[in-house]
């Protein structure tokens, strides 16, 4: 990237020189070698968005932002539907509430050593993870209804999982507003036998050591301790989530004109929020949230399930499960006044602070947990939402280490087999159906994870709690 188009306001915030049509500025996140490191591409996106109409505040990059469909991924903004703001489908993104959640073990990594290769065997045989993976559990209509309106209560009343996960999800496990009427019949189609699967492309689950902490009061809170081991899940809404990001860009590009909607790039297709249109894609992505809670929470049983195999007493409780593709309605302060908005996040994750309204209760006095994720062979990192209010960027931080080259410049310089080699010499086991799918995922593909984390912690959009070191990862 071109820093000369920027101006710096400190070490680890920057802000674009105005452009014709901005309505608001765009600004961007992360320390002078994260941005040079970015494609230009990102400029003339979080631009384009700084253009959209109702937009408030600012557009926002975060520290591990790369080029995207539309909006970057990375990409942070907020609309108002008082000043005929739009939601964008471009803006959430395809992979509808794709996001994290870390399980605790209570079990030391020596515990995890003597049993890792069997244990890594058994996770791959039981999670079913690549492209157009099917699970064991085949929804009929009625249920497919039932898991679109209730998401993770659904699952949970089910049997996968226990009543008290659904305090520490997002939302309590069920997105209100859902309208499962506005998932098209091909959409329904392509869940029904996904549910219970990651996926493909940077999805994972992954077995970690807690391997530093930061900040001990939180730490304490969360149930952190160093050197014991968590399992984190990473996916989100499967095919059911794809197929209504490119059935509603469609619609919402063809309809911009009658809305009188000038997109500066055909990628950011929106529709009014008060719109008929809009109202009904908030409705079917809310569907696709809850089709995302259901799915991580019969992946959480699966993998306790697993575990009880080797470890009988080990229960798996649930720290947190937050969603980095949304667009949430929620209270924030803008120039000097509460505002209800809608904020876009595509790869951002939701980092509330104490006290902030909408916090589940365990975390409302310490702020909620912030997933950081690394790419098999590099660190994660929990980070806890920020003490400072208002918050920055609509109370949003970074969601991983961003891609640092496409697949495709990384299927050029790696093979899958020699990832697969360098990372057990490293002591990581990878077990994924496709080997062109751990090239693509090369760690090496990514930023550096810690950089992206302290440049979050440093800008205050999140503060470092833990780091996490891959033991064994299950890839999609």
């Amino acid at each position: 990237m071109e820093l000369s188009r920027l101006e710096r306001l400190t070490n680890e915030k920057w802000r674009l020189k105005a452009e014709r049509g901005m309505r608001v500025p765009a600004i961007l996140f992360g320390d002078g070698e994260l941005l040079r490191a970015m494609d230009d591409k990102v400029l003339e996106q979080i631009g384009n968005v700084a253009r959209l109409p109702g937009i408030v505040g600012a557009a926002y990059t975060m520290p591990d932002a790369h080029w995207g469909y539309g909006f970057p991924i990375g990409g942070v903004a907020a609309f108002d539907p008082g000043e005929g703001g739009v939601v964008s489908a471009g803006g959430v993104g395809f992979d509808i509430a794709c996001g994290v959640r870390t399980l605790l073990t209570g079990l030391k990594r020596s515990e995890i050593e003597s049993c890792k290769e069997a244990l890594a065997e058994r996770l791959f045989e039981t999670i079913p993870a690549g492209v157009g993976s099917r699970g064991r559990i085949l929804l009929d209509e009625a249920e497919m209804e039932r898991m679109l309106a209730s998401g993770a209560r659904w699952a949970v009343e089910r049997g996968w999982g226990e009543p008290e996960d659904l305090e520490r999800i997002e939302e309590e496990g069920v997105m209100k507003g859902a309208r499962p009427q506005e998932i098209s019949e091909r959409a329904r189609r392509r869940q029904e036998a996904e549910m219970g699967t990651l996926g493909s492309g940077n999805h994972y689950l992954e077995v970690q050591e807690i391997a530093a902490l930061f900040d001990e009061a939180a730490a304490r809170a969360f149930g952190l301790v160093r050197g014991e081991v968590v399992v984190s899940i990473h996916c989100g809404s499967r095919g059911l989530g794809h197929q209504i990001g490119t059935e509603f860009l469609r619609e919402m590009a063809l309809a911009a004109p009658a809305f009188g909607i000038r997109l500066p790039d055909l990628e950011l297709a929106s529709a009014p929020l008060s719109s008929l249109l809009g109202e009904r894609y908030l409705g079917a992505m809310r569907a696709a949230i809850n089709c995302a809670f259901a799915n991580r929470q019969i992946l959480s049983h699966l993998t306790r399930s697993v575990f009880a195999e080797f470890f009988p007493g080990a229960r798996l409780p649930l720290l947190f499960d937050v969603s980095h593709n949304t667009c949430k309605e929620e209270e924030h302060e803008v120039e000097g006044e509460k505002r209800r908005l809608f904020v876009h996040r595509k790869g951002a994750t939701r980092a509330f602070g104490a006290g902030q309204e909408g916090l589940p209760a365990p975390f409302a006095a310490t702020g909620q947990p912030v997933f950081i994720g690394g790419s098999m062979g590099s660190p994660s990192a929990i980070m806890v939402g920020p003490q400072a209010r208002p918050e920055e960027a609509f109370a949003s931080s970074c969601h991983g280490a961003g891609r640092a080259m496409s697949r495709h410049q990384a299927l050029r310089r790696w093979r899958g087999s020699e990832v697969v080699a360098e990372l057990r010499a490293r002591g990581i086991i990878v077990k994924s159906p496709s080997l062109r799918g751990v090239a693509e995922e090369a760690p090496g593909a990514y930023k550096d994870s810690l950089a992206v984390v302290n440049a979050a912690h440093l800008a205050g959009l999140s503060r470092k709690v833990a780091t996490l070191e891959p033991l064994l990862c299950i890839k999609g």
